[in-house]
């Protein structure tokens, strides 16, 4: 097999050969058309091998010590025995491509523990570009023997409901004593999480956390559930003295026990799957859209006349769209 062999990958990745799980997944990463189309075999040939991992997504408050959390949390899943790999979707950082220094300069043991992999996804300034390497990674990860994934949010707003998409649970850490904490709570964020975490609930902050998990519990009463089989709890811990991290890894597998029951977990994977597919169409669409010649040579003045007021958003959107299909453009 030689290196442009998508077996050789294969076979390095099922073997847990790090060396070459870290080349595909550059692979994944790669903008050149060579490597996607590699990659695309690679990820296909692998697909049996995947879909048996925990996944579980985490975001989190400002301030909330994510990092510590992720550190802490993730050395009590490797002490266990688990084979834990973190990845990061950083939509935010255009020129560092994401924050895998930092990450692992935060997380020093864990970054060396033989059972864990940090991988950053990088950014390219594209949301959408980055959901789809991180969903490509997971699963190089799962064909790698990796049984839990934990997938971060680095960002901040639309990062959140990507990665909920792409996870079995989500979990959000909120901090205790730092305000109003109901006021800080965006709705859509509690719409997609499947717990609360208060963390720092150490010291003299344990009071401060136990009022407001009773305040988050109340907010969470007043949203419709999304599954009838699980209404999202409230839990406290402190990554800094490792308390209540084995309550939320139990919560995380009640919930996993009992989607899988009621066929809901399956279902939602199904459902993600389709949902992958169409953001690849569009993605695509819009890619094909950008480096069509006719339309590279229409669209400064499209965009022009619909600035000026002399042409309607629907009739720009029109034309650009007959571009596609092969219709010539209106003159102008």
């Amino acid at each position: 097999m030689t290196r442009e062999d998508p077996q050789y990958f294969i076979q390095g990745i099922i073997d847990k050969d790090r060396r070459m799980l870290s080349k595909a997944i550059t692979l994944v990463e790669s903008r050149l058309a060579s490597h996607q189309a590699l990659a695309q075999e690679i990820v296909d040939g692998i697909l049996p091998y995947t879909g048996n991992a925990v996944r579980l997504g985490i975001t989190g408050v400002p301030g909330v010590g994510k990092s510590t959390f992720i550190e802490s949390f993730g050395m009590t899943l490797v002490e266990k025995g688990h084979r834990l790999a973190v990845l990061a979707v950083d939509p935010s950082s255009r020129r560092s491509g994401g924050s895998v220094m930092a990450d692992k300069t935060r997380m020093e043991k864990l970054s060396t523990h033989p059972f864990a992999f940090i991988r950053p996804s990088p950014s390219g300034g594209s949301l959408g570009g980055v959901a789809r390497k991180t969903r490509e990674t997971m699963l190089i990860c799962e064909a790698a023997g990796f049984d839990v994934i934990l997938v971060e949010t680095v960002g901040v707003g639309q990062s959140e409901i990507s990665v909920a998409s792409m996870v079995d649970f989500f979990l959000v850490l909120m901090l205790a004593g730092a305000g109003d904490e109901i006021q800080g709570i965006k709705k859509g964020v509690l719409e997609i999480a499947d717990a609360l975490a208060i963390n720092k609930a150490d010291q003299d902050n344990i009071e401060n956390a136990k009022r407001a998990q009773k305040e988050y519990e109340t907010a969470l009463g007043l949203l419709a559930p999304v599954s009838p089989t699980w209404r999202p709890p409230v839990l406290t811990c402190s990554a800094k003295e490792c308390t209540g991290l084995d309550e939320i890894w139990q919560v995380v597998l009640d919930h996993r026990e009992k989607m899988t029951a009621t066929g809901e977990l399956a279902e939602k994977r199904r459902r993600q799957a389709l949902d992958w597919m169409w953001a690849l169409v569009e993605e695509g669409l819009k890619d094909r859209l950008h480096h069509h010649p006719e339309i590279k040579t229409r669209l400064p003045v499209l965009i022009q006349n619909v600035q000026a007021g002399t042409l309607s958003p629907t009739a720009a959107a029109s034309e650009i769209l007959g571009c596609l299909n092969g219709q010539p453009p209106e003159t102008a």
